[in-house]
């Protein structure tokens, strides 16, 4: 499964680096790429964990910068 989120307040190009590291890390998750300039996260991982992964995709971006978020639907 393939999607796309976008951030709010994510200001910081090393920040948008890290949080992609911490991303590729959780458990179900075969790529995630985050765009600084486009304020996107792209992600692909395992449909069955989809929930869980999200959930921890956007733990993920809180413990990277408190004040930007993962604006999921």
């Amino acid at each position: 499964m393939k999607r796309v989120y976008n951030f709010d307040n994510l200001d910081c190009a090393n920040c948008a680096a890290k949080m992609e590291e911490k991303i590729k890390k959780i458990p179900g998750v075969t790529n995630a790429s985050v765009s600084f300039f486009a304020q996107k996260l792209v992600l692909e991982g395992d449909e069955a964990r989809w929930d869980e992964i999200l959930k921890e995709a956007a733990n993920a971006v809180k413990t990277v910068d408190s004040d930007c978020t993962l604006l999921v639907k």
